[in-house]
């Protein structure tokens, strides 16, 4: 009798950028930073450190707490939202605002319900980008009109770096979406994965870095 053989490993896609001492951090918000407490040598057989940083540095999950004062913490939050089928979408140069008309050409009746929304061409993950693309806040009630759980793009902000009302994570908010942000999607072509990018179970904090993955769908 033949043995089963292996499943073909399905192929990922790394979508989470490097984090380090340079990783950009909007303007006034905690950089990476990171020390040794002890390092390998006579009398220690590891080494150990202690970082400190925003949970928005890098590719990360935005808790309710994040945009609402009464909102959940990130590690009360459900995980069924970051881990699932999802739908790429590109909007490459679109902006200032992703609007309905730079997504549609993708949505249709199988859209999952979670989608991530490519609008640079390279990510810049070595700079802060002020100039960032964001949601316009009538592209998430029309995605959260279709049974859309998580919307993610590949810029710091669902919102314009200078917003001070947050109008596209208001919508998140009334309609109880999450949210992924800072993921780079340089070389994903449009199409239909798996996503998991689970958060920490951080019991206080407003946001969570995850280390976002995508994997081809059987």
């Amino acid at each position: 009798m033949q043995a089963n053989p292996t499943p073909a490993a399905r192929p990922l896609w790394d979508i989470s950028p490097p984090v380090h001492a340079g990783s950009p951090v909007f303007p006034g918000d905690t950089a990476y930073s990171q020390q040794w407490c002890a390092t390998i040598g006579p009398g220690c057989p590891v080494n150990v450190s202690a970082i400190t940083l925003s949970p928005h540095v890098g590719a990360h999950a935005d808790a309710p707490l994040h945009y609402d004062a009464e909102g959940a913490t990130i590690g009360d939050v459900s995980l069924e939202a970051f881990l699932g089928p999802c739908r790429v979408i590109h909007a490459i140069g679109r902006g200032p605002l992703i609007a309905w008309e730079h997504i549609a050409h993708a949505v249709d009746a199988s859209l999952p319900q979670r989608v991530l929304v490519r609008t640079y061409e390279t990510m810049p993950v070595d700079r802060w980008d002020g100039a960032l693309a964001a949601y316009a806040p009538a592209t998430i009630e029309r995605l959260a009109d279709l049974g859309v759980l998580l919307v993610g793009i590949d810029t710091a902000s669902i919102d314009p770096a200078d917003s001070k009302t947050l109008d596209s994570h208001q919508v998140i908010r009334r309609r109880g979406l999450r949210v992924l942000e800072n993921l780079v999607l340089d070389g994903v072509p449009e199409g239909d994965y798996e996503l998991i990018a689970l958060p920490l179970k951080l019991t206080t904090a407003d946001a969570s870095p995850v280390r976002a993955v995508l994997r081809a769908l059987p």
